[in-house]
């Protein structure tokens, strides 16, 4: 039996819609479900590339604290609206935009004028109001891409033009990051770790996008720091020999279950012995159409296997 410590493998991914999915990484060595939930987990609020509004004007006022003519929102409610703007930026350079609007009614993000470098994400969202059938809004906005949170004062030294009116910016695209540890088993190997993360972005990134972002920068942190030091990588549990693997690889329907378990569990998506065996007995219980008399024909046929 090998000492390495293996690599996990992403078991599966669920996603919820466009913005949000769920990422089940298994099996990993005892404990190592929480040592990378929390580290991918800070990666993900922290360092995630994204873009925002950076800075504005608006033609007739000169600071944050006053109020325009004609629109309802004063400008301080115009840049908590200017920092809700999603934007995807697809240039290290800042980009100026421009938005003019004439006539009572909402100004929306859509109404900025958007370049081959930026693309408005929310479009429907407000930015202010017009009560005003005769006013005219003219704002010039300044978006830039970045990592993190940069402070009202750092987007102040850092302003393109100086009338402009600096806004504290939040790149990041990552909204929300969740993560439990279940125990799982492969085989004889009962105490190891199963990680579920459920990612939300913000809609300019994928979750898959900023979950392998995410583990490269890592990657690229640790390889940094390890010199030419090397650790021996076991594979996967469950993939260590061929012979090994090509009966995980065996398809459910290869198994000579009978027919209401079979379809019971290809009805719920595992198609092979490695899908199988990657699930608990709980696991197994809650799968929907799975009774008893499927999880002790299931629990015979493993050890049947030897598995």
């Amino acid at each position: 039996m090998t000492k390495a410590i293996h690599n996990p493998a992403l078991a599966g991914i669920d996603e919820h819609s466009s913005v949000s999915a769920t990422f089940t990484v298994e099996p990993l060595q005892a404990s190592y479900g929480n040592t990378l939930g929390n580290s991918i987990r800070r990666v993900l609020l922290s360092s995630i590339r994204g873009g925002a509004v950076v800075a504005f004007r608006v033609e007739g006022a000169t600071h944050e604290f006053t109020t325009i003519p004609g629109v309802k929102e004063d400008v301080v409610d115009i840049m908590l609206n200017l920092k809700n703007v999603r934007v995807k930026v697809h240039t290290d350079e800042p980009v100026e935009l421009r938005l003019e609007k004439k006539g009572a009614g909402p100004i929306l993000a859509s109404d900025i004028k958007s370049t081959a470098d930026v693309e408005i994400v929310n479009p429907k969202q407000i930015i202010a109001t017009i009560d005003d059938p005769k006013k005219s809004v003219v704002m010039d906005l300044v978006v830039e891409s970045g990592r993190g949170y940069r402070t009202i004062e750092d987007s102040s030294t850092s302003r393109l033009h100086s009338d402009m009116i600096a806004l504290d910016a939040v790149f990041s695209p990552v909204l929300r990051v969740r993560y439990k540890v279940d125990p799982t088993r492969v085989g004889q190997e009962t105490n190891l770790d199963k990680l579920r993360i459920t990612i939300d972005t913000d809609g300019t990134i994928t979750p898959r996008e900023a979950f392998e972002e995410a583990a490269a920068i890592l990657v690229n942190q640790y390889t940094a720091l390890s010199g030419s030091t090397t650790v021996e990588a076991a594979p996967a549990l469950g993939q260590s020999d061929d012979e090994e693997a090509n009966e995980l690889n065996t398809p459910i329907e290869d198994l000579n279950l009978s027919a209401r378990t079979a379809n019971a569990l290809v009805n719920n998506d595992i198609r092979t012995v490695h899908d199988l065996v990657t699930l608990s007995e709980q696991d197994l219980r809650e799968l929907k159409g799975f009774g008893s008399k499927a999880l002790d024909e299931v629990k015979d046929k493993l050890a049947e296997l030897e598995l």
